[in-house]
């Protein structure tokens, strides 16, 4: 029975811990709009959203990018995004040629051009490949973009926009990621629609 209670208790504790972070994003709010707007300025001229990550993030920036690309909640066409996670043959040649700290910035260099939009999910917000493509896209004229956790890490100081989530435990930060990923996916679709069908006459 102790044993059943310190495991309720651990969920408990859990849930108490994410609705905590989760509230904390209502402080964000504004930036998160900027940051959906100008990706919206950007897929709807033409340009893409670029994500990158490590581990759990780089499942994010695939996550993200799969919702962009596809569909998130509406029938619309295919947004421009891409993961820069997924090829194992880049990665693996990137990082045997050049070292792991350059897996993505040799490929934001290979494609991202000015008005593109890079996103970099950090935990720690100190990931030396992801500072790496953000610093490497800024240069080009990409607007870039941090998801992190409390601190910011080194991140903050090199992405024009920066999410913090509110709090330096690895779980619930990437829940706050999550929800921040879903929440820019639903106003960027929103808004491409309502862009389209104004366009359309419809």
């Amino acid at each position: 029975m102790t044993e059943t209670i310190g495991k309720i208790d651990t969920f408990q504790a859990a849930i108490d811990e994410h609705l905590a972070v989760i509230r904390g994003l209502e402080d964000q709010l504004s930036l998160l709009e900027q940051i959906a707007r100008r990706m919206t300025v950007a897929v709807s001229g033409g340009n893409k959203v670029l994500w990158c990550g490590n581990g759990g993030s780089a499942a994010d920036s695939q996550h993200m990018a799969a919702e962009l690309m596809g569909r998130f909640r509406r029938e619309r066409r295919g947004l421009p995004s891409i993961a820069l996670t997924t090829d194992t043959s880049i990665l693996t040649a990137i990082g045997n040629d050049y070292g792991y700290e350059r897996v993505f910035q040799r490929q934001v260099e290979a494609l991202c051009r000015p008005d593109d939009v890079l996103v970099g999910i950090s935990t720690s917000g100190n990931s030396k490949n992801v500072c790496a493509a953000l610093e490497t896209a800024r240069s080009i004229g990409a607007l870039t973009v941090a998801l992190t956790g409390e601190t910011g890490g080194s991140m903050a100081d090199i992405a024009e926009l920066t999410v913090r989530i509110a709090s330096r435990d690895t779980a619930r930060i990437q829940e706050g990621h999550i929800l921040c990923g879903h929440m820019l996916c639903d106003w960027i679709e929103l808004a491409v629609c309502s862009i389209e069908s104004t366009v359309n006459g419809s």
